[in-house]
């Protein structure tokens, strides 16, 4: 584990892997090193052609944590990995990890961006989380209620039915979820409303792959292709077969072959 010190002085933990050119994993919801097996398997499988940065989002794991929180102190540490990296870097975001790395790229070094399925909600009259989720969510935290901060971030913002997440409060993984309690009002603060900015994204200028699973939530499916409608310089694709749990070893090569061209990898819009 080596550390970077963020603009507010906050450290930031991660873990660095090969050698080449270098990617910096931005996890979503629920991610940290000490129990996000899957992200470390992406970053040992690129870490033949590419130095792999995986790091904890402040507030989780072995990352310090400072008050009040802002996106733009997360948008600092991303500028701290960038100038460990060497000055610029690309980025692999996970849901709304996704989204973070979007919002880094209109302003900081990134050479590329690529991200799964961020969690937007573009269907018109559907879904939308609770006006104040951000507040409610930190809220139940100062309160000492870090499991109802989880069912409801689960249930009230992400959409999932009660009944698959009250069994879900008797399972060994609960404890691990809510030790990350405390910065889910960070992703919610990261994704707003939710809604889909395309004004703002349209200004992510640099070459972006949008990757979706071929069964995942049809939502999560159209989300994705609203996202490729507003970017100037985008790829979509599909891993068949996979859901918003996606495979390591389905998606490294597709991350592979994308930071290891040189081309814009920009698709004609047809």
């Amino acid at each position: 584990m080596e550390k970077v010190q963020s603009r507010d002085g906050t450290p930031i933990a991660l873990d660095r892997y090969g050698q080449g050119p270098p990617i910096i994993l931005v996890g979503g919801a629920f991610q940290h090193r000490a129990i996000d097996s899957e992200t470390a398997q992406v970053a040992a499988l690129l870490s033949s052609d590419l130095t792999v940065f995986h790091y904890d989002r402040r507030g989780r794991g072995d990352s310090g944590d400072r008050a009040p929180y802002a996106v733009e102190r997360e948008i600092e540490d991303l500028a701290a990995l960038i100038g460990e990296a060497g000055g610029s870097a690309a980025v692999f975001g996970m849901s709304s990890g996704g989204v973070l790395g979007l919002e880094a790229a209109r302003s900081l070094p990134i050479m590329k961006v690529a991200v799964y399925e961020p969690p937007f909600m573009v269907d018109e009259g559907g879904l939308r989380p609770p006006a104040d989720h951000q507040e409610q969510l930190t809220e139940l935290v100062a309160s000492g209620r870090r499991g109802d901060a989880v069912e409801f971030f689960m249930t009230k913002v992400m959409g999932m039915p009660d009944e698959a997440v009250a069994p879900m409060r008797n399972a060994p993984m609960w404890p691990a979820l809510e030790g990350v309690a405390p910065t889910l009002a960070y992703d919610s603060a990261v994704m707003g409303d939710f809604s889909l900015p395309a004004d703002r994204l349209a200004g992510v200028a640099v070459p972006t792959l949008v990757i979706n699973g071929g069964d995942t939530d049809p939502r999560l499916r159209r989300a994705g292709r609203a996202l490729w409608a507003v970017l100037p310089d985008v790829q979509h694709r599909t891993l068949e077969g996979q859901t918003h749990q996606v495979a390591p070893e389905a998606l490294a090569p597709v991350l592979e072959e994308f930071f290891a061209s040189s081309d814009s990898m920009a698709e004609a819009r047809t």
